[in-house]
Protein backbone atom coordinates (compact mmCIF):
# COMPACT_ATOMS: atom_id res chain seq x y z
CA UNK A 1 0.00 0.00 0.00
CA UNK A 2 1.39 3.07 -1.02
CA UNK A 3 1.18 6.82 -2.26
CA UNK A 4 1.61 7.59 -5.82
CA UNK A 5 1.84 10.92 -8.11
CA UNK A 6 2.13 12.03 -11.22
CA UNK A 7 2.77 14.97 -13.95
CA UNK A 8 2.37 15.39 -17.38
CA UNK A 9 2.93 18.30 -19.95
CA UNK A 10 4.99 21.29 -19.87
CA UNK A 11 3.71 23.49 -16.98
CA UNK A 12 5.15 22.18 -13.92
CA UNK A 13 8.60 21.67 -11.89
CA UNK A 14 9.72 19.54 -9.85
CA UNK A 15 8.99 21.14 -6.04
CA UNK A 16 5.12 20.46 -7.50
CA UNK A 17 6.30 16.48 -7.41
CA UNK A 18 8.02 16.45 -4.17
CA UNK A 19 5.34 18.70 -2.53
CA UNK A 20 2.58 15.91 -3.18
CA UNK A 21 4.86 12.83 -2.34
CA UNK A 22 5.74 14.72 0.89
CA UNK A 23 1.77 15.30 2.27
CA UNK A 24 1.27 11.53 0.87
CA UNK A 25 4.26 10.40 3.12
CA UNK A 26 1.97 8.97 5.94
CA UNK A 27 0.67 6.50 2.77
CA UNK A 28 4.33 4.90 2.68
CA UNK A 29 6.75 5.44 5.32
CA UNK A 30 9.32 2.70 4.24
CA UNK A 31 10.99 4.29 1.04
CA UNK A 32 10.45 7.22 -1.39
CA UNK A 33 11.12 8.06 -4.95
CA UNK A 34 11.19 10.03 -8.12
CA UNK A 35 11.47 9.90 -12.01
CA UNK A 36 11.57 12.58 -13.66
CA UNK A 37 12.28 12.30 -17.54
CA UNK A 38 15.19 14.59 -19.70
CA UNK A 39 12.59 16.52 -21.39
CA UNK A 40 10.73 17.70 -18.08
CA UNK A 41 7.52 16.60 -19.69
CA UNK A 42 6.62 13.38 -17.02
CA UNK A 43 7.06 13.20 -13.45
CA UNK A 44 6.28 10.16 -11.06
CA UNK A 45 6.50 10.15 -7.56
CA UNK A 46 5.91 7.18 -5.00
CA UNK A 47 5.59 6.69 -1.13
CA UNK A 48 6.39 2.85 -0.16
CA UNK A 49 4.77 0.83 2.19
CA UNK A 50 6.32 -2.55 2.04
CA UNK A 51 4.18 -5.56 2.32
CA UNK A 52 5.77 -8.14 -0.29
CA UNK A 53 9.71 -7.88 -1.04
CA UNK A 54 10.82 -5.41 1.50
CA UNK A 55 14.15 -5.45 0.14
CA UNK A 56 15.52 -2.43 -1.42
CA UNK A 57 14.85 -4.48 -5.01
CA UNK A 58 10.95 -3.13 -4.25
CA UNK A 59 11.75 0.65 -4.89
CA UNK A 60 9.61 2.99 -7.23
CA UNK A 61 9.17 4.51 -9.56
CA UNK A 62 10.17 1.41 -11.35
CA UNK A 63 10.77 0.96 -14.65
CA UNK A 64 11.09 -1.82 -17.33
CA UNK A 65 12.99 -0.07 -20.53
CA UNK A 66 10.63 2.66 -21.28
CA UNK A 67 8.11 2.12 -18.65
CA UNK A 68 7.96 3.34 -15.93
CA UNK A 69 5.43 3.08 -13.03
CA UNK A 70 3.59 4.33 -9.53
CA UNK A 71 1.85 1.86 -8.06
CA UNK A 72 -0.60 2.05 -5.17
CA UNK A 73 -2.17 -1.57 -4.29
CA UNK A 74 -1.48 -5.14 -4.17
CA UNK A 75 -1.76 -7.75 -6.61
CA UNK A 76 -2.78 -10.98 -5.17
CA UNK A 77 -2.19 -13.39 -8.17
CA UNK A 78 1.12 -11.83 -8.96
CA UNK A 79 3.01 -15.84 -8.54
CA UNK A 80 0.36 -17.11 -11.18
CA UNK A 81 0.99 -14.13 -13.47
CA UNK A 82 4.34 -13.91 -13.07
CA UNK A 83 4.84 -17.67 -14.10
CA UNK A 84 2.86 -16.99 -17.35
CA UNK A 85 5.50 -14.32 -17.95
CA UNK A 86 8.88 -15.97 -17.08
CA UNK A 87 9.42 -17.07 -21.02
CA UNK A 88 9.34 -13.42 -21.63
CA UNK A 89 10.49 -11.63 -19.00
CA UNK A 90 13.34 -12.49 -16.84
CA UNK A 91 12.49 -11.13 -13.54
CA UNK A 92 14.66 -9.00 -11.27
CA UNK A 93 12.67 -8.81 -7.95
CA UNK A 94 9.69 -10.69 -6.20
CA UNK A 95 7.46 -7.66 -6.31
CA UNK A 96 4.07 -7.14 -7.85
CA UNK A 97 5.53 -4.14 -9.40
CA UNK A 98 7.54 -5.42 -11.53
CA UNK A 99 4.39 -8.34 -12.56
CA UNK A 100 2.33 -5.12 -13.79
CA UNK A 101 5.08 -3.78 -15.55
CA UNK A 102 5.69 -6.88 -17.88
CA UNK A 103 2.31 -7.69 -18.33
CA UNK A 104 1.47 -4.34 -20.03
CA UNK A 105 4.45 -4.88 -22.12
CA UNK A 106 3.19 -8.19 -23.48
CA UNK A 107 -0.62 -7.67 -22.93
CA UNK A 108 -1.58 -3.95 -22.83
CA UNK A 109 -4.57 -2.73 -21.43
CA UNK A 110 -6.34 -6.31 -21.33
CA UNK A 111 -4.22 -7.50 -19.01
CA UNK A 112 -6.38 -5.84 -16.22
CA UNK A 113 -8.81 -8.73 -16.70
CA UNK A 114 -6.19 -10.56 -15.22
CA UNK A 115 -5.74 -9.18 -12.00
CA UNK A 116 -6.98 -10.26 -8.67
CA UNK A 117 -6.37 -7.33 -6.40
CA UNK A 118 -7.29 -3.37 -5.30
CA UNK A 119 -5.18 -1.36 -7.19
CA UNK A 120 -4.11 2.44 -8.75
CA UNK A 121 -1.10 3.05 -10.91
CA UNK A 122 0.35 5.12 -13.51
CA UNK A 123 2.38 4.22 -16.32
CA UNK A 124 4.35 6.37 -18.30
CA UNK A 125 5.69 5.31 -22.10
CA UNK A 126 9.06 7.18 -22.80
CA UNK A 127 9.11 5.94 -26.55
CA UNK A 128 5.72 6.79 -26.76
CA UNK A 129 4.80 10.09 -24.36
CA UNK A 130 1.76 8.63 -22.87
CA UNK A 131 0.82 8.09 -19.75
CA UNK A 132 -2.08 5.46 -18.54
CA UNK A 133 -3.71 4.71 -15.11
CA UNK A 134 -6.36 2.49 -14.41
CA UNK A 135 -8.19 2.06 -11.09
CA UNK A 136 -8.83 -1.32 -9.58
CA UNK A 137 -12.80 -2.59 -9.96
CA UNK A 138 -14.57 -1.52 -6.74
CA UNK A 139 -12.24 1.37 -6.39
CA UNK A 140 -10.31 -0.05 -3.22
CA UNK A 141 -7.58 2.31 -4.07
CA UNK A 142 -8.42 5.97 -4.80
CA UNK A 143 -6.72 7.79 -7.66
CA UNK A 144 -7.54 11.41 -8.13
CA UNK A 145 -6.48 14.33 -10.72
CA UNK A 146 -6.54 17.71 -12.29
CA UNK A 147 -6.78 18.58 -15.69
CA UNK A 148 -5.47 22.10 -16.95
CA UNK A 149 -6.78 23.72 -19.72
CA UNK A 150 -3.14 23.77 -21.53
CA UNK A 151 -3.37 19.89 -21.46
CA UNK A 152 -1.22 19.56 -18.30
CA UNK A 153 -2.48 16.09 -15.61
CA UNK A 154 -1.76 15.97 -12.50
CA UNK A 155 -2.60 12.81 -10.65
CA UNK A 156 -2.44 11.72 -7.11
CA UNK A 157 -3.52 9.09 -4.60
CA UNK A 158 -5.02 11.86 -2.04
CA UNK A 159 -6.83 15.41 -3.03
CA UNK A 160 -4.78 17.04 -0.38
CA UNK A 161 -1.78 16.61 -2.63
CA UNK A 162 -3.54 18.20 -6.05
CA UNK A 163 -3.89 21.64 -3.78
CA UNK A 164 0.08 21.22 -2.27
CA UNK A 165 0.88 21.67 -6.14
CA UNK A 166 -1.12 24.45 -6.12
CA UNK A 167 -4.36 23.47 -7.44
CA UNK A 168 -6.45 25.70 -5.52
CA UNK A 169 -8.44 24.83 -2.90
CA UNK A 170 -12.28 26.17 -4.04
CA UNK A 171 -15.33 23.80 -2.60
CA UNK A 172 -17.44 22.77 -5.79
CA UNK A 173 -21.03 23.76 -4.63
CA UNK A 174 -22.81 21.64 -6.92
CA UNK A 175 -21.44 18.43 -5.37
CA UNK A 176 -22.00 19.88 -1.64
CA UNK A 177 -25.87 20.60 -2.47
CA UNK A 178 -25.79 17.49 -4.04
CA UNK A 179 -24.73 16.30 -0.51
CA UNK A 180 -26.94 18.59 1.55
CA UNK A 181 -29.90 18.04 -0.23
CA UNK A 182 -29.58 13.95 -0.99
CA UNK A 183 -26.88 12.88 1.28
CA UNK A 184 -24.89 11.86 -1.59
CA UNK A 185 -20.80 11.54 -1.62
CA UNK A 186 -18.56 9.19 -3.65
CA UNK A 187 -21.31 8.60 -6.35
CA UNK A 188 -19.49 10.41 -9.39
CA UNK A 189 -16.44 11.43 -10.57
CA UNK A 190 -16.39 15.23 -9.16
CA UNK A 191 -15.19 15.61 -6.02
CA UNK A 192 -16.05 18.19 -3.13
CA UNK A 193 -12.79 20.47 -4.45
CA UNK A 194 -13.65 22.35 -7.50
CA UNK A 195 -11.88 21.03 -10.45
CA UNK A 196 -10.54 17.90 -8.83
CA UNK A 197 -11.93 14.69 -10.20
CA UNK A 198 -11.48 11.23 -8.63
CA UNK A 199 -11.22 8.34 -11.49
CA UNK A 200 -14.18 5.80 -11.29
CA UNK A 201 -13.28 2.54 -9.81
CA UNK A 202 -12.95 0.14 -12.76
CA UNK A 203 -12.23 2.99 -15.20
CA UNK A 204 -8.51 3.59 -17.43
CA UNK A 205 -7.58 7.04 -18.04
CA UNK A 206 -4.99 7.67 -21.57
CA UNK A 207 -2.93 10.74 -21.92
CA UNK A 208 -1.20 11.52 -25.20
CA UNK A 209 1.34 14.71 -25.87
CA UNK A 210 -0.70 17.05 -27.08
CA UNK A 211 -2.48 17.19 -23.44
CA UNK A 212 -5.73 15.08 -24.45
CA UNK A 213 -7.13 12.53 -21.96
CA UNK A 214 -9.66 9.55 -23.00
CA UNK A 215 -11.62 7.67 -20.51
CA UNK A 216 -13.03 4.26 -20.48
CA UNK A 217 -14.56 1.67 -18.56
CA UNK A 218 -13.09 -1.42 -18.68
CA UNK A 219 -15.20 -3.28 -15.91
CA UNK A 220 -18.70 -3.12 -15.04
CA UNK A 221 -20.26 -5.74 -12.82
CA UNK A 222 -23.36 -5.59 -14.82
CA UNK A 223 -21.45 -6.78 -17.51
CA UNK A 224 -20.23 -9.08 -16.22
CA UNK A 225 -22.83 -11.05 -14.24
CA UNK A 226 -25.14 -10.74 -16.90
CA UNK A 227 -28.78 -10.42 -16.41
CA UNK A 228 -29.57 -13.99 -16.72
CA UNK A 229 -30.05 -16.10 -13.21
CA UNK A 230 -27.76 -18.97 -12.37
CA UNK A 231 -30.05 -21.96 -13.12
CA UNK A 232 -27.78 -24.75 -11.08
CA UNK A 233 -29.09 -26.26 -7.89
CA UNK A 234 -28.26 -24.22 -5.41
CA UNK A 235 -26.02 -27.09 -3.22
CA UNK A 236 -23.80 -26.25 -6.60
CA UNK A 237 -23.95 -23.16 -6.68
CA UNK A 238 -22.90 -22.96 -2.05
CA UNK A 239 -20.06 -25.65 -3.48
CA UNK A 240 -18.72 -22.98 -5.65
CA UNK A 241 -19.22 -19.82 -3.59
CA UNK A 242 -17.44 -20.83 -0.38
CA UNK A 243 -14.85 -22.48 -2.53
CA UNK A 244 -14.00 -19.06 -3.86
CA UNK A 245 -14.62 -17.40 -0.43
CA UNK A 246 -11.64 -19.26 1.10
CA UNK A 247 -9.15 -18.66 -2.16
CA UNK A 248 -9.98 -15.27 -1.62
CA UNK A 249 -8.82 -15.24 1.75
CA UNK A 250 -6.26 -17.23 1.06
CA UNK A 251 -4.93 -14.94 -1.64
CA UNK A 252 -5.01 -11.99 0.47
CA UNK A 253 -2.60 -13.83 3.27
CA UNK A 254 0.36 -13.21 0.91
CA UNK A 255 2.41 -10.83 3.11
CA UNK A 256 5.79 -10.67 3.98
CA UNK A 257 4.63 -8.71 6.96
CA UNK A 258 2.20 -9.37 9.83
CA UNK A 259 -1.40 -10.18 9.05
CA UNK A 260 -4.66 -9.21 11.32
CA UNK A 261 -8.43 -9.08 11.13
CA UNK A 262 -11.01 -6.51 11.61
CA UNK A 263 -13.97 -8.13 14.16
CA UNK A 264 -17.19 -7.14 14.53
CA UNK A 265 -20.06 -9.68 15.95
CA UNK A 266 -21.81 -9.83 12.50
CA UNK A 267 -21.93 -12.68 9.48
CA UNK A 268 -20.07 -10.98 7.45
CA UNK A 269 -16.33 -10.47 9.43
CA UNK A 270 -17.36 -13.76 11.68
CA UNK A 271 -17.07 -16.18 8.54
CA UNK A 272 -13.78 -14.11 7.53
CA UNK A 273 -12.35 -14.94 10.95
CA UNK A 274 -13.48 -18.50 10.92
CA UNK A 275 -11.90 -18.79 7.34
CA UNK A 276 -8.79 -16.90 8.19
CA UNK A 277 -8.27 -19.45 11.66
CA UNK A 278 -8.66 -22.40 9.14
CA UNK A 279 -6.32 -21.37 6.94
CA UNK A 280 -3.53 -19.31 9.01
CA UNK A 281 0.05 -21.01 9.14
CA UNK A 282 0.03 -23.31 11.93
CA UNK A 283 2.75 -21.19 13.54
CA UNK A 284 1.29 -17.56 13.37
CA UNK A 285 -0.54 -15.60 15.94
CA UNK A 286 -3.49 -14.05 14.26
CA UNK A 287 -4.65 -10.60 16.36
CA UNK A 288 -8.21 -10.17 15.93
CA UNK A 289 -9.05 -5.99 16.42
CA UNK A 290 -12.66 -4.65 17.29
CA UNK A 291 -13.47 -1.19 18.75
CA UNK A 292 -15.68 -0.49 21.31
CA UNK A 293 -17.49 3.00 23.08
CA UNK A 294 -18.55 1.15 26.66
CA UNK A 295 -22.36 1.01 25.71
CA UNK A 296 -24.22 -2.08 25.40
CA UNK A 297 -26.81 -0.77 23.25
CA UNK A 298 -24.06 -0.77 20.32
CA UNK A 299 -21.09 -2.41 21.41
CA UNK A 300 -21.64 -6.26 19.76
CA UNK A 301 -18.57 -7.40 21.96
CA UNK A 302 -21.35 -10.75 23.27
CA UNK A 303 -20.80 -11.65 19.38
CA UNK A 304 -17.17 -10.69 18.76
CA UNK A 305 -16.14 -12.03 21.99
CA UNK A 306 -18.62 -15.79 21.28
CA UNK A 307 -16.41 -15.67 17.65
CA UNK A 308 -13.03 -15.50 19.65
CA UNK A 309 -13.83 -18.60 22.39
CA UNK A 310 -14.93 -20.16 18.90
CA UNK A 311 -11.46 -19.89 16.86
CA UNK A 312 -9.25 -19.56 19.62
CA UNK A 313 -7.73 -16.24 18.28
CA UNK A 314 -6.71 -13.11 20.52
CA UNK A 315 -8.48 -10.14 20.82
CA UNK A 316 -7.55 -6.50 21.07
CA UNK A 317 -10.41 -4.21 22.36
CA UNK A 318 -10.24 -0.69 21.07
CA UNK A 319 -12.10 1.78 23.14
CA UNK A 320 -13.50 5.04 21.70
CA UNK A 321 -14.87 7.69 24.53
CA UNK A 322 -16.54 10.78 23.70
CA UNK A 323 -14.25 12.92 25.13
CA UNK A 324 -11.12 11.68 22.52
CA UNK A 325 -13.65 12.64 19.71
CA UNK A 326 -13.10 16.10 19.16
CA UNK A 327 -9.34 15.75 18.16
CA UNK A 328 -9.45 12.74 16.74
CA UNK A 329 -12.61 14.13 14.38
CA UNK A 330 -9.96 17.03 13.24
CA UNK A 331 -7.14 14.75 12.65
CA UNK A 332 -9.52 11.92 10.21
CA UNK A 333 -10.70 14.90 9.03
CA UNK A 334 -7.29 16.02 7.84
CA UNK A 335 -6.46 12.68 5.95
CA UNK A 336 -10.39 12.51 4.34
CA UNK A 337 -10.17 16.03 2.59
CA UNK A 338 -14.02 15.74 2.19
CA UNK A 339 -17.08 14.88 4.38
CA UNK A 340 -16.88 11.17 6.07
CA UNK A 341 -19.57 8.95 7.94
CA UNK A 342 -19.68 10.15 11.71
CA UNK A 343 -18.50 8.33 14.72
CA UNK A 344 -18.29 4.96 13.51
CA UNK A 345 -15.51 6.03 10.98
CA UNK A 346 -13.91 7.52 14.49
CA UNK A 347 -14.09 4.25 16.04
CA UNK A 348 -12.62 2.31 12.90
CA UNK A 349 -9.82 4.92 12.87
CA UNK A 350 -9.00 3.84 16.21
CA UNK A 351 -9.25 0.85 15.49
CA UNK A 352 -6.43 1.43 13.06
CA UNK A 353 -4.39 3.20 15.93
CA UNK A 354 -4.23 0.02 17.78
CA UNK A 355 -3.22 -2.34 15.22
CA UNK A 356 -0.40 -0.01 14.01
CA UNK A 357 0.64 -0.12 17.85
CA UNK A 358 0.49 -3.96 18.25
CA UNK A 359 2.71 -4.04 15.11
CA UNK A 360 -0.15 -5.23 12.64
CA UNK A 361 0.71 -3.97 9.23
CA UNK A 362 -1.65 -5.79 7.39
CA UNK A 363 -5.63 -5.89 8.46
CA UNK A 364 -8.25 -8.06 6.45
CA UNK A 365 -11.94 -6.89 6.78
CA UNK A 366 -15.11 -8.08 5.60
CA UNK A 367 -16.94 -5.75 3.58
CA UNK A 368 -18.79 -6.88 0.57
CA UNK A 369 -21.23 -9.12 1.75
CA UNK A 370 -24.35 -6.97 2.30
CA UNK A 371 -24.28 -5.72 -1.60
CA UNK A 372 -23.62 -9.11 -2.75
CA UNK A 373 -26.79 -10.94 -1.07
CA UNK A 374 -29.50 -7.79 -0.19
CA UNK A 375 -28.37 -8.13 3.59
CA UNK A 376 -29.38 -4.66 4.26
CA UNK A 377 -32.62 -3.84 5.45
CA UNK A 378 -34.49 -1.80 2.78
CA UNK A 379 -33.73 -4.94 -0.02
CA UNK A 380 -37.46 -5.82 1.73
CA UNK A 381 -38.70 -3.09 -0.02
CA UNK A 382 -37.52 -3.82 -3.53
CA UNK A 383 -38.82 -7.25 -3.26
CA UNK A 384 -42.18 -5.61 -3.82
CA UNK A 385 -41.50 -2.43 -5.27
CA UNK A 386 -39.03 -0.17 -7.12
CA UNK A 387 -36.10 0.63 -5.33
CA UNK A 388 -36.60 4.32 -6.29
CA UNK A 389 -36.96 6.70 -3.66
CA UNK A 390 -35.21 3.95 -0.77
CA UNK A 391 -32.36 6.35 0.79
CA UNK A 392 -29.06 6.36 -0.02
CA UNK A 393 -28.33 6.60 3.51
CA UNK A 394 -29.19 3.65 5.83
CA UNK A 395 -32.12 5.02 8.09
CA UNK A 396 -32.47 7.93 6.75
CA UNK A 397 -35.85 8.98 5.06
CA UNK A 398 -35.29 12.20 2.76
CA UNK A 399 -36.90 14.13 4.77
CA UNK A 400 -34.47 13.55 7.64
CA UNK A 401 -31.84 15.36 5.60
CA UNK A 402 -32.85 18.73 6.26
CA UNK A 403 -32.93 20.58 2.85
CA UNK A 404 -35.25 22.90 3.98
CA UNK A 405 -32.81 24.43 5.74
CA UNK A 406 -30.47 25.22 2.11
CA UNK A 407 -30.75 28.52 0.88
CA UNK A 408 -33.12 28.79 -2.37
CA UNK A 409 -30.54 29.73 -5.10
CA UNK A 410 -27.64 26.98 -3.30
CA UNK A 411 -30.60 24.40 -3.37
CA UNK A 412 -31.11 24.46 -7.05
CA UNK A 413 -27.76 23.01 -7.46
CA UNK A 414 -28.70 20.00 -6.51
CA UNK A 415 -28.73 18.25 -9.94
CA UNK A 416 -28.77 14.64 -9.18
CA UNK A 417 -31.26 12.94 -11.42
CA UNK A 418 -31.57 9.22 -10.17
CA UNK A 419 -29.10 6.25 -10.68
CA UNK A 420 -29.00 3.76 -13.71
CA UNK A 421 -31.38 1.05 -13.92
CA UNK A 422 -29.25 -1.85 -15.68
CA UNK A 423 -31.24 -4.81 -14.73
CA UNK A 424 -34.97 -6.54 -15.50
CA UNK A 425 -35.03 -6.32 -11.54
CA UNK A 426 -35.27 -3.47 -9.25
CA UNK A 427 -33.70 -5.84 -6.48
CA UNK A 428 -30.35 -5.99 -8.55
CA UNK A 429 -30.65 -2.96 -9.19
CA UNK A 430 -30.29 -2.21 -5.92
CA UNK A 431 -27.35 -4.15 -5.75
CA UNK A 432 -25.85 -2.29 -8.48
CA UNK A 433 -26.48 1.34 -6.66
CA UNK A 434 -25.15 0.31 -3.21
CA UNK A 435 -21.90 -1.47 -5.45
CA UNK A 436 -21.09 0.77 -7.93
CA UNK A 437 -22.47 4.67 -6.66
CA UNK A 438 -23.10 4.59 -3.13
CA UNK A 439 -22.52 2.05 -0.08
CA UNK A 440 -19.80 0.18 -1.67
CA UNK A 441 -17.58 3.43 -2.89
CA UNK A 442 -18.25 5.61 0.19
CA UNK A 443 -16.94 2.56 2.70
CA UNK A 444 -13.85 2.65 0.25
CA UNK A 445 -12.99 6.01 0.38
CA UNK A 446 -13.45 6.06 4.45
CA UNK A 447 -11.44 3.16 5.21
CA UNK A 448 -8.33 4.12 2.76
CA UNK A 449 -8.28 7.03 4.36
CA UNK A 450 -8.06 5.75 7.90
CA UNK A 451 -6.21 2.83 7.75
CA UNK A 452 -3.54 4.93 5.44
CA UNK A 453 -3.77 7.59 8.18
CA UNK A 454 -1.55 4.88 10.64
CA UNK A 455 0.03 3.44 7.27
CA UNK A 456 -1.86 -0.12 7.56
CA UNK A 457 -2.65 -1.73 4.57
CA UNK A 458 -6.81 -3.03 4.53
CA UNK A 459 -7.28 -5.70 2.67
CA UNK A 460 -11.08 -7.10 1.45
CA UNK A 461 -11.20 -10.03 0.57
CA UNK A 462 -14.88 -10.90 -0.11
CA UNK A 463 -14.60 -7.69 -3.17
CA UNK A 464 -13.30 -10.26 -5.16
CA UNK A 465 -14.92 -9.56 -8.71
CA UNK A 466 -15.61 -13.21 -8.69
CA UNK A 467 -18.01 -13.20 -5.30
CA UNK A 468 -19.58 -10.52 -6.93
CA UNK A 469 -20.70 -11.85 -10.20
CA UNK A 470 -21.09 -15.42 -8.60
CA UNK A 471 -23.82 -13.81 -6.21
CA UNK A 472 -25.21 -10.99 -8.79
CA UNK A 473 -26.59 -13.80 -10.97
CA UNK A 474 -28.60 -15.83 -8.29
CA UNK A 475 -32.07 -15.37 -8.16
CA UNK A 476 -33.73 -13.40 -5.59
CA UNK A 477 -34.53 -16.29 -2.74
CA UNK A 478 -31.25 -17.08 -2.30
CA UNK A 479 -30.63 -13.20 -1.57
CA UNK A 480 -33.56 -12.44 0.69
CA UNK A 481 -36.83 -14.05 1.61
CA UNK A 482 -39.12 -11.36 3.54
CA UNK A 483 -36.97 -9.85 5.93
CA UNK A 484 -34.22 -12.39 6.21
CA UNK A 485 -31.27 -11.23 4.55
CA UNK A 486 -28.26 -13.07 2.78
CA UNK A 487 -30.39 -16.72 2.58
CA UNK A 488 -27.56 -18.67 0.67
CA UNK A 489 -24.95 -17.07 2.56
CA UNK A 490 -25.87 -18.22 5.91
CA UNK A 491 -26.41 -21.67 4.77
CA UNK A 492 -23.14 -21.71 3.09
CA UNK A 493 -21.15 -20.20 6.49
CA UNK A 494 -23.40 -22.41 8.69
CA UNK A 495 -20.71 -24.84 9.11
CA UNK A 496 -18.20 -22.42 10.17
CA UNK A 497 -19.88 -19.92 12.67
CA UNK A 498 -21.84 -20.55 16.25
CA UNK A 499 -25.18 -19.86 16.07
CA UNK A 500 -25.73 -17.21 17.77
CA UNK A 501 -23.94 -15.48 15.18
CA UNK A 502 -24.51 -17.04 11.85
CA UNK A 503 -28.52 -16.78 12.55
CA UNK A 504 -28.25 -13.46 13.92
CA UNK A 505 -30.41 -10.67 12.50
CA UNK A 506 -28.53 -7.88 10.70
CA UNK A 507 -27.35 -4.84 12.73
CA UNK A 508 -25.82 -1.78 11.53
CA UNK A 509 -22.28 -0.90 12.68
CA UNK A 510 -23.09 1.69 14.88
CA UNK A 511 -21.52 3.81 17.95
CA UNK A 512 -23.64 6.32 19.98
CA UNK A 513 -23.43 8.92 17.70
CA UNK A 514 -27.35 10.49 18.59
CA UNK A 515 -26.59 10.66 22.44
CA UNK A 516 -22.96 12.10 22.26
CA UNK A 517 -24.10 14.71 19.75
CA UNK A 518 -27.06 15.37 22.37
CA UNK A 519 -25.12 14.64 25.62
CA UNK A 520 -21.29 14.96 25.74
CA UNK A 521 -20.36 16.37 22.82
CA UNK A 522 -22.98 18.94 22.67
CA UNK A 523 -21.15 22.24 22.96
CA UNK A 524 -18.37 20.59 20.57
CA UNK A 525 -21.29 20.00 18.17
CA UNK A 526 -22.57 23.36 18.20
CA UNK A 527 -19.40 24.74 17.54
CA UNK A 528 -18.33 22.83 14.29
CA UNK A 529 -21.99 23.82 13.46
CA UNK A 530 -20.98 27.87 13.89
CA UNK A 531 -17.66 27.07 11.80
CA UNK A 532 -19.48 25.72 8.78
CA UNK A 533 -22.02 28.57 8.88
CA UNK A 534 -19.54 31.21 8.82
CA UNK A 535 -16.80 29.69 6.96
CA UNK A 536 -17.23 27.27 3.68
CA UNK A 537 -20.93 27.08 4.20
CA UNK A 538 -21.56 30.92 4.61
CA UNK A 539 -24.60 32.03 2.13
CA UNK A 540 -25.21 28.21 1.56
CA UNK A 541 -28.36 27.93 4.51
CA UNK A 542 -31.28 29.60 5.87
CA UNK A 543 -28.86 30.08 9.69
CA UNK A 544 -32.15 30.88 11.95
CA UNK A 545 -33.38 27.34 10.69
CA UNK A 546 -30.39 25.33 11.15
CA UNK A 547 -29.94 26.53 14.70
CA UNK A 548 -33.55 25.79 15.40
CA UNK A 549 -33.25 22.28 14.29
CA UNK A 550 -29.96 21.83 16.18
CA UNK A 551 -32.31 23.23 19.06
CA UNK A 552 -34.98 20.81 18.41
CA UNK A 553 -32.67 18.02 17.80
CA UNK A 554 -31.16 18.62 21.18
CA UNK A 555 -34.57 18.70 22.93
CA UNK A 556 -35.06 15.16 21.44
CA UNK A 557 -36.91 15.31 18.55
CA UNK A 558 -35.85 12.94 15.76
CA UNK A 559 -33.57 9.75 16.04
CA UNK A 560 -31.54 10.45 13.15
CA UNK A 561 -28.04 12.25 13.61
CA UNK A 562 -27.15 12.30 9.58
CA UNK A 563 -28.25 15.64 8.90
CA UNK A 564 -26.77 17.04 12.56
CA UNK A 565 -23.74 15.70 11.21
CA UNK A 566 -23.59 16.61 7.85
CA UNK A 567 -23.37 20.13 9.17
CA UNK A 568 -21.06 19.41 12.01
CA UNK A 569 -18.85 18.02 8.43
CA UNK A 570 -19.01 21.38 7.34
CA UNK A 571 -17.42 22.41 10.71
CA UNK A 572 -14.78 20.27 9.99
CA UNK A 573 -13.21 21.50 6.97
CA UNK A 574 -10.62 23.66 7.45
Amino acid sequence: MCGIAAIFGNDWDVEQLRSMRRVQAHRGPDDRGIFTNRSKTAGLAHNRLSIIDLSSAGHQPMNLGDLWITYNGEIYNFPEIRRELEHDHEFKTKTDTEVLLAAYKKWGASFLNKLIGMFAFVIWNEAEKTAFAARDRFGVKPLYFHHKPNGTLLLASEIKALHSAGIPRDPDPRSWANYFSHGLTDYANNTFWRSIYSLPAGFVLNWKKDGVVNFSRWYDIADRSGNEFDQRAEAEVGEDYFSLMKESVGLRFRSDVPVGINLSGGLDSSSLLSIVNRLKPAASAIKAFTFTTGDEQYDELPWVRSMVEYTGLELVECRLSADEVPDLAASVQRFQDEPFGGLPTLAYARLFETAHKNGVKVLLDGNGMDEQWGGYDYYESALNRSSTGISVVQGSATSSLRPDCLDPEFKKLADFSGFPKVFSDSFRNLQYRDTVFTKIPRAMRYNDRISMRSSIELREPFLDHRLFELAFRQPQDRKRIGANGKTLLRKITSKLLPDNVSLAPKRALQTPQREWLRGELREWAEEQIENGLKNIGCGWFDEDLVRTGWKKYCAGEGDNSFFVWQWISLGLIR
